[in-house]
């Protein structure tokens, strides 16, 4: 609920506050007085596009400030939390707009977008009047409001996932058919390179290894003389000879050297051991390089296969074995694409098919809550004095997509016989704020929370039918709220909340303002409405009777 509208040097206005009320609140005032500058700034501080001059002469900046009553649970809390501002039972919007044109916002004091601004204002405020072009008018909209009449929300939320789960049924199928396509085109490629790996069939590290190997094998000849020769100086016939006689003589002389030759026998007995364990390595290394002249072929036969094949696919030769099995698996799914693609077909069938039994039962829905609206529509015309007028619901055949496969549209035709057609291409002015005020009091148990907003929507009747207007704008206001401009003495009697919107004038400079009336200024206002400028007593009798009855 609107709470208050703060407005500061905003077209004619200087400075104003205004506190309105739960129920139906009118204002009026004299043609020009002012009373389309107040939607004018409440647009503003809402995000909607309006007049680009809206700064007072000669000030600096203009700023409207708007309170709102948020109820728990209330739909604004939803872009709240996507806009990152704490939820509060409260909600402030206040916009700056500068004399050189920048716009500034703020909500609950947080800074805000023009677009966070206007998504606000879609769950905070109807404008109803002869260019509603963001509601009722609005054909984009009318699926929306006949699933809300109908109470057909879950079933639009669960056709929205059927026909997400059918676009990514389409998507895996798309792409698997994109792959095998791709794979075929170079089967022929991928079989000759498998058949040749696995030939070969390379191991991992494999390819340093025989390299070493070769490497050893080449320089075999001349490092196993040198190695020979090297065995040869370390074993009997060289050191290890040497060190044995030399031993033998100091054991035969170590009784008469009263103990002087223990410490060098025992260190003659410790070299004996590391001499063993080079000897025994010399040896090894000599039968490691023992090799068959074929064999060196061998070697250097697969070491050149391996970088061969490395070279011609481009990888590491470590990384032929991965290689191998990456191409093995291109080919699998093209050697299992049959039954793949069955799976992914079948997967589709049922997609759509589920789709098609849910989209069939929201059709089913909508026009059925068709025929109930296009009833209810002429159960509210007859009273307006439009019994004559016929609305109806058009579904037609749409594209599919998450929301269906109908396309809706309220028609009107304003006499029997006569051709039906949009809202606001058939209908005169007064016709078209009745139709609007009969639909919204049709639509209105469908979507609680906002304050509704009707601009002179009674332009054009009076009497009994402005009467009836008056009676369902207080209707709709029953359990919220309704801000109306009106004209018409009938409705403005019927006002729970009344302000009168005067233009006052100086020398030097014209300004608006609203004041809140009492019940006698009330009788006063609504006798102006009724008689002009001259109020006659009569005219006040009347007034009082519009207002008591």
């Amino acid at each position: 609920m609107l709470r208050s509208l703060n407005i500061r040097d905003m077209l004619i206005i200087d400075q104003l506050e205004l506190a309105f009320q739960p129920g139906l609140n009118v204002l009026t005032g004299e043609t020009g007085a002012g009373k389309s500058i107040l939607l004018d700034s409440l647009g503003f501080v809402l995000g909607w596009r309006g007049r680009a001059e809206l700064v007072r002469q000669g000030a600096a900046q203009g700023e409207v400030t708007a309170c709102f009553d948020i109820p728990i649970g209330h739909p604004v809390m939803a872009v709240l939390e996507e806009a990152g501002i704490p939820a509060e039972d409260e909600l402030i919007l206040r916009r700056v707009n500068t004399r050189d044109g920048r716009k500034t916002a703020w909500v609950n004091d947080r800074r805000v977008s023009g677009e966070v601004l206007r998504a606000l204002s879609d769950r905070l405020i109807e404008l109803h009047g002869q260019h509603d072009d963001r509601g009722l008018l609005n054909a984009r909209g009318h699926r929306q409001m006949l699933d809300a009449y109908g109470g057909l929300e879950g079933d639009v939320a669960q056709l929205a996932k059927a026909w997400q789960a059918l676009g990514a049924a389409r998507q895996a199928l798309d792409a698997a058919e994109t792959r095998i396509a791709e794979i075929r085109t170079e089967e022929e490629y991928l079989r000759h390179a498998v058949a040749e790996l696995d030939a070969l069939a390379p191991e991992p590290g494999e390819e340093a290894a025989l390299d070493t190997k070769r490497r050893m094998m080449q320089a075999a000849e001349k490092i196993r003389t040198d190695i020979a020769k090297a065995g040869e100086a370390l074993g009997l016939q060289g050191a290890e000879g040497l060190i044995s006689d030399a031993s033998r003589w100091l054991q035969g002389a170590a009784a008469q050297a009263e103990g002087q030759l223990d410490a060098p026998l025992n260190a003659i007995e410790r070299v004996m051991t590391p001499l063993d364990e080079a000897q025994q390595g010399i040896e090894a290394c000599l039968d490691a390089l023992s090799f068959n002249p074929a064999e060196l072929e061998d070697v250097e036969e697969r070491l050149f296969a391996i970088r061969g094949l490395a070279r011609k696919h481009n990888v590491l030769a470590d990384e032929l074995s991965a290689f191998a099995d990456d191409l093995r698996t291109r080919l699998s799914v093209l050697d299992d694409s049959t039954d793949g693609l069955q799976k992914l077909k079948a997967a589709l069938v049922a997609a759509e098919e589920a789709y098609d039994h849910k989209a069939a039962r929201l059709s089913k829905g909508r026009a059925k809550a068709a025929k109930a609206l296009d009833a209810a529509m002429a159960a509210e015309l007859a009273p307006l004095k439009m019994e004559r007028a016929v609305f109806a619901t058009d579904i037609a055949a749409s594209t599919p997509g998450p929301e269906g496969v109908d396309e809706v549209a309220f028609q009107v035709a304003t006499n029997p016989g006569a051709p039906a057609g949009p809202l606001n291409k058939i209908a005169s002015g007064g016709e078209l704020s009745r139709f609007l005020l009969a639909l919204k009091v049709c639509l209105t148990g469908t979507k609680g929370g906002l304050t509704m907003i009707f601009d002179e929507i009674d332009r054009g009747v009076g009497g009994a039918t402005a009467d009836a207007v008056g009676r369902r704008l207080v209707a709709l206001a029953s359990d919220g709220q309704v801000l109306v401009v009106t004209h018409s003495p009938q409705v403005a009697a019927l006002g729970q909340h009344h302000w009168r919107v005067e233009k006052r004038q100086t020398t030097a400079e014209t300004t608006s303002t609203v004041v809140p009336l009492d019940d006698d200024a009330r009788v006063d206002e609504i006798a102006r409405m009724l008689s002009g400028d001259v109020v006659t007593d009569a005219a006040k009798a009347a007034a009082l009777e519009l207002i008591r009855s």
